[in-house]
């Protein structure tokens, strides 16, 4: 028996389905697959330490050298955490700390170089982000006031960037326009004093850790949550400064109290404010330590209240602290440690004191930095000897961080930033 071979037409679907159940079978799963083109992406961009290209003179970085491509740019898995590679603004000059304005329309980038432009100083970059797809468009690139800029942040006002000049050993701040491009500095400011001993106050036993107490090393500057002061902190002086900050000119000037001590060669590196403003962590370098300071905005005074180390009891030989971040509730404290490739949490109490609560292995060598995600459920750890970033959830109930098995392959990434319209849950 014969039978009658079927045809398709879309006349045929019309006669037999209503419109809109039709339209709703085309649409809805291209929602559900998340292809909504009206919803922003969320978007990772990262860091890195990278080789030169065509003339540019060569880099000052850790080792390896060279294995980053620029800044490379990733659709973050809002459920998973994971990253999928969506693209790489190619630099050759080692682009190591990215900052992005609160609207998420521009991204900057402190270009690690000690030349640029036939002169002894590193340089910024500006950038556009596209809303549909986050690729990067360059705006300009100025100089940064001095050789290594390791650390770029906003100002509250958003009309200045601030800058950390590594190898320069000095700060400067820089203009930013209505169009998000960049003016040359408007004040630079070179640190100054006795550099530290080479041999930390509070070092492990047996620590060979020396990185950067042979000259000034400004390593990070940032404002304080009201925007009246700016701070930064000098590896090699052992030193964290505080300024007044002129949001009409850009200038920096000293407060009365105008920088406070660390003890000699443990090497202040990074900090953070707690979200009440008043507690303030610093993390050092070569003395392995969190500080905590209790922090008055009024005048800009800190006063040191107690230490921690970021290693757990009898550990002996090297190691260098990265990184230090306060938990986006408050309630806990996470240290970065290089060598010993760990990431230290604490708990915060109810002074800002730390209990020690555990650390996890970071799934690489050499964690230079980490970040959360905006959601707080996630941080991403960029291990930059073992090229790749390592994906950990975040326990909001306890602090602890759970490896998610997801590895993204980046050549010395050394900084991971975030945009995207998610709201922070629980």
């Amino acid at each position: 028996m014969n039978h009658k071979p079927h045809t398709f037409s879309w006349a045929s679907i019309a006669k037999c389905v209503p419109v809109s159940i039709f339209l709703m079978s085309i649409i809805l799963p291209r929602e559900l697959l998340g292809q909504d083109k009206s919803v922003k992406p969320f978007m990772a961009y990262v860091g890195t330490f990278s080789s030169p290209l065509g003339d540019v003179l060569p880099t000052q970085v850790d080792l390896p050298p060279g294995n980053g491509k620029g800044i490379h740019y990733f659709q973050v898995d809002r459920q998973s955490g994971d990253l999928t590679p969506a693209g790489v603004f190619p630099m050759g000059t080692s682009p190591s700390c990215l900052a992005v304005n609160p609207t998420e329309t521009r991204l900057y980038s402190a270009n690690e170089t000690d030349r640029w432009n036939g002169t002894d100083q590193g340089s910024i970059s500006a950038f556009a982000i596209n809303a549909s797809d986050g690729s990067l468009t360059k705006l300009n690139t100025v100089p940064s006031g001095g050789a290594g800029p390791t650390y770029v942040s906003l100002h509250p006002s958003q009309r200045f960037l601030l800058v950390a000049n590594y190898f320069g050993g000095s700060v400067s701040v820089l203009p930013v326009r209505t169009d998000g491009r960049l003016g040359e500095p408007v004040c630079v400011v070179e640190d100054q004093g006795e550099i530290g001993p080479t041999v930390a106050t509070n070092a492990p036993r047996g620590s060979y850790a020396f990185s950067g107490h042979d000259r000034t090393h400004a390593h990070m500057i940032q404002s304080d949550p009201s925007g009246k002061h700016v701070l930064h902190v000098d590896l090699a002086l052992d030193k964290i400064y505080v300024w007044d900050f002129d949001e009409d000119s850009g200038q920096l000037s000293p407060t009365q109290q105008g920088s406070v001590s660390l003890p000699p060669g443990d090497g202040p590196r990074h900090f953070h404010f707690h979200p009440n403003g008043r507690w303030f962590y610093s993390v050092q370098e070569e003395g392995s330590t969190v500080a905590l300071f209790h922090y008055d905005s009024n005048d800009g005074k800190l006063t040191h209240k107690k230490s921690w180390s970021t290693l757990p009891a009898g550990f002996a030989g090297s190691n260098f602290c990265s990184e230090i971040l306060v938990s986006n509730d408050g309630k806990f404290v996470y240290a970065g440690n290089r060598l010993y490739d760990t990431i230290a949490i604490y708990e915060v109490g109810e002074e800002g004191e730390l209990l020690y609560r555990g650390e996890v292995w970071t799934r690489g060598n050499y964690p230079r930095s980490f970040h959360f995600d905006p959601t707080g459920n996630f941080l991403y750890c960029c291990n930059q000897r073992a090229d790749n970033l390592a994906v950990f959830r975040v326990n909001r109930q306890t602090g602890g961080l759970s490896f998610t098995g997801h590895f993204q392959p980046v050549g010395n990434p050394s900084h991971i930033v975030f945009t995207s319209s998610a709201r922070e849950s629980d």
